[in-house]
């Protein structure tokens, strides 16, 4: 099997919306979706990870990082942990050096495959409002920089699309792709693994949720089955 690209892919909006923009750069029989296992907080990820990987027509495969439970903790690794992010501090949801991890394989794996890039959903306002400090482009130089060394290829990319981008404005870039109605039915954001609008609670519901209220008020004509819930959202 040989491709020009792969997409990290988690099942969220950010990761989809990579693999919509790899599939536009390069066609869909030439981009690969890769998931990770690592006994993550919810599974329903995956499967739509799955899925929308089978809407775009984009071959997907399932890496097993299970060995993160044994090395680190994470209220994203497992269930029984609650959610908290103290002031001042990283929030319990930091995976540490989880990104990193990911490009690295991902990295490794397209340099097989014939791939001269991956696509990373990556946003830096990640790093600024919930303290995850593998979500910025000058921490994905540092990897890249590394991988072109692996690979005795200077010209290896990885690719961050969003990372400069806010909520309201990564809708924007969907609504212009023609995907944002169906990923906005289909992806999961909610570090509870509800689906849609999600818990409207976790940091991660609330990011999202607000960005796509400034979206949906600008563009009345976009339809989407919770979108009186997303309006009523208090500032």
């Amino acid at each position: 099997m040989k491709k020009k690209a792969i997409v990290v892919h988690s099942g969220g909006m950010d990761s989809s919306l990579c693999l919509a923009l790899a599939v536009k750069d390069f066609g869909a029989e030439n981009v690969l979706s890769l998931s990770f296992t690592y006994n993550q907080r919810h599974s329903i990820e995956l499967t739509r990870a799955t899925e929308i990987s089978r809407h775009f027509k984009v071959d997907h495969v399932e890496l097993d990082l299970s060995c993160l439970s044994q090395i680190t903790e994470s209220a994203l690794i497992g269930n029984k942990e609650k959610i908290e992010h103290q002031e001042g501090k990283a929030p319990n949801t930091l995976v540490v050096g989880r990104n990193g991890l990911m490009a690295r394989l991902a990295g490794i794996h397209a340099d097989s495959l014939g791939a001269n890039c991956i696509y990373m959903g990556v946003m830096e306002l990640e790093e600024a409002n919930s303290g995850y400090r593998d979500c910025s482009r000058a921490y994905m130089d540092i990897i890249q920089t590394a991988l072109r060394m692996d690979f005795a290829n200077p010209q290896f990319e990885i690719r961050t699309p969003l990372v400069k981008l806010n909520k309201k404005e990564s809708m924007e870039l969907g609504y212009k792709l023609g995907v944002l109605e169906y990923l906005l039915e289909t992806t999961i954001t909610c570090y509870e693994g509800i689906e849609k609008e999600g818990c409207m609670k976790c940091p991660a519901c609330k990011l999202r949720n607000s960005g796509l209220k400034i979206f949906s008020l600008e563009h009345p004509e976009v339809k989407y089955s919770y979108k009186e819930k997303i309006l009523n959202l208090i500032a």
